[in-house]
């Protein structure tokens, strides 16, 4: 009989450990501020989200093993050739548990054309990650504009179309 109080306390203490995990790490949304970051790319800049104030930026979250991120690479290639000069920034936050070489390797051979950093467990929880690839589109405040999960081609479209019409406001 004493295995019922026990189990019950166990089960109490995994729920409040996920109702404390969840509150704590909220997933920012569309019209809140961006929560704020500094990275290093791999190249050695150090990068902030303040350095993207007026520009439409796209935060790629995304690791090197993940096939659906590998194959986003050629749209975000494509996006920041197409829209850069109207104001358009990538920056890819990659997710290899500190695997630096790893992730040069792959910028290599994807020719990546935009900044990439290793995002820290901070970033990755400021921002609320739960899958991958996941991007951010932040508006030229700083702003959350949208949040989009997966690499589908219909998710690509409507990352798109929003970055127009942020470019056109």
């Amino acid at each position: 009989m004493r295995i019922v109080p026990a189990v019950t306390a166990f089960v109490a203490a995994i729920g409040l450990t996920v109702a404390i995990a969840a509150t704590s790490h909220a997933i920012p949304q569309k019209g809140q501020s961006a929560p704020p970051f500094k990275v290093v790319s791999t190249s050695g800049q150090q990068i902030s989200l303040a350095n993207y104030k007026g520009y439409v930026l796209v935060i790629d979250f995304f690791a090197t093993w993940c096939p659906p991120c590998r194959e986003a690479v050629p749209h975000l290639n494509g996006l920041s050739r197409k829209y850069g000069r109207q104001g358009l920034q990538i920056l890819g936050l990659s997710l290899d548990d500190g695997d630096e070489e790893a992730v040069k390797d792959f910028i290599a051979s994807k020719r990546v054309v935009y900044p990439v950093a290793l995002a820290g467990q901070d970033v990755q929880a400021d921002y609320g990650l739960r899958s991958l690839p996941t991007a951010y589109v932040i508006d030229k405040r700083g702003n959350v504009a949208d949040r989009f999960m997966g690499g589908s081609e219909a998710t690509l479209r409507n990352m798109e179309a929003l970055i127009k019409k942020l470019l056109a406001e």
